[in-house]
């Protein structure tokens, strides 16, 4: 076993990419995430989901940004992006889009996310670091889903979060 470099590396993941087409549309709204690294964060991780949009919304800080460019490795040159004030009117247009909206975060009725049936054009959306995603914006999500936690914390950082519920859709 041989760790892959250069070329070699470029093939496996065309031919990867090549055999296993995305079955899901998908998009990313983050609502008022506030620290430039999380930011970063999830630009490098929805180029590498293959996430057809990020909508950045409220407090989220936007690129040009010297931690986002850093710590996204200037995915936001590449990935397609937009910035919209209001998240509630965010939602809206996704939805006028034809997306499925979901939320992931902790509320009553909240499905674990390994359960929840995805629809073929789905966004996902998550919230500010400490207070997650507004009441007004879960209003009007579709759904919610969760991560269950087994240990002593009741929650993920958000682009940890956002990472295990893309890419596990993206194994559906």
């Amino acid at each position: 076993m041989h760790p892959l470099i250069g070329v070699d590396l470029k093939r496996f993941v065309r031919d990867y990419r090549r055999a296993h087409p995305p079955a899901h549309d998908l998009a990313v709204l983050l609502q008022s995430v506030e620290y430039p690294a999380n930011v970063g964060s999830i630009f490098r991780l929805a180029d590498g989901a293959g996430v057809t949009e990020l909508v950045l919304s409220g407090i989220t800080p936007t690129p040009p940004n010297a931690t986002i460019d850093k710590v996204g490795r200037f995915k936001s040159l590449r990935l397609p992006w937009r910035y919209e004030a209001d998240p509630v009117a965010a939602v809206e247009g996704l939805k006028a889009g034809g997306y499925h909206v979901v939320a992931v975060e902790l509320t009553d009725d909240a499905a674990p996310y390994h359960a929840y049936a995805y629809p073929p054009k789905t966004c996902l959306v998550v919230g500010h670091e400490d207070h997650g995603v507004t009441k007004a914006t879960l209003a009007v999500c579709d759904a919610a889903v969760f991560i269950p936690m087994y240990g002593k914390g009741l929650s993920l950082n958000v682009h940890v979060a956002l990472a295990v519920v893309l890419y596990h859709i993206r194994q559906l």
